[in-house]
């Protein structure tokens, strides 16, 4: 039997089935466990996933309430032993205020998940984004099979602008950064929209130094068929609309890890 991959249902989740969906169609065995189980459950697992949402109504900042529930502290505790952590959208939120992602400092928040700084608007955004490999690419798990292409997710969300006041830490973030916004020519998206929130280093997905944890702000689980990818941007995909999309790697690599391992 295929090991176990946990995709955590918080209060305010509401992206679960689907990444369990996603998980399933790259070969994983996805199980949806909910906040309320005993946190050893998680211990039954090898590899984590927290999807999108809106955890605890995103109360004091998107995240903060429910990266300290004992429950993501177990999946946090998981992921300093090695087990594969995936935090997508709100998930990649709750990692940063737990500390796993980039976790420069034990103990330490190095980022936070600020308000989309976006021309002539604020609040929510959705849209689809291109994402290529950042220089953290090859040290992440799961990220490394990206290589040169580039890659329409689609993305939506408040509060997505990875951002920091440590001077130190921002000099240093480039080399977490395992996606980044492009624009169509492969360059770093700086500008919105192609770049929609302001991040920084056009980050969209950042790593920890082990590459066992990412926290991504676009929803690759919404992008798991050829068919669901705009025309607009159908030239960055190959195959017909049935066959897989582009983001189903992201899973995929997960899945093929833990069956390495």
């Amino acid at each position: 039997m295929k090991q176990a991959i946990a995709v955590l249902q918080l209060p305010g989740s509401n992206c679960e089935w689907e990444t369990a969906r996603a998980i399933a169609r790259a070969g994983g065995n996805a199980r949806v466990v909910r906040w309320n189980e005993p946190a050893e459950v998680l211990d039954r697992h090898a590899g984590y996933v927290i999807p999108g949402g809106f955890a605890y109504q995103d109360r004091v900042r998107a995240g903060a309430v429910a990266a300290r529930l004992p429950f993501v502290q177990q999946v946090a505790r998981r992921a300093r032993q090695g087990a594969p952590v995936l935090g997508i959208c709100n998930g990649a939120q709750v990692l940063v205020e737990a500390g796993l992602v980039p976790g420069m400092r034990e103990d330490a928040l190095d980022l936070v998940l600020g308000p989309n700084r976006m021309m002539g608007r604020d609040g929510y955004y959705s849209r689809w984004v291109l994402l290529g490999a950042g220089p953290a690419a090859e040290r992440c798990l799961f990220t490394r099979g990206v290589g040169p292409r580039l890659l329409p997710i689609p993305m939506a969300h408040g509060e997505g602008r990875f951002a920091t006041r440590d001077p130190i830490v921002a000099e240093r973030i480039p080399s977490y950064v395992a996606l980044r916004y492009c624009m169509p020519d492969g360059m770093d998206a700086i500008e919105f929209p192609h770049n929609p929130n302001g991040s920084i280093a056009s980050a969209a997905g950042i790593t920890n130094e082990a590459g066992n944890v990412l926290a991504l702000m676009p929803h690759p689980e919404r992008a798991i068929l050829r068919a669901q990818v705009p025309e607009e941007l159908g030239s960055f995909v190959r195959g017909g609309p049935t066959e897989d999309g582009p983001g189903l790697g992201i899973f995929r690599a997960m899945v093929e890890f833990l069956e390495e391992a």
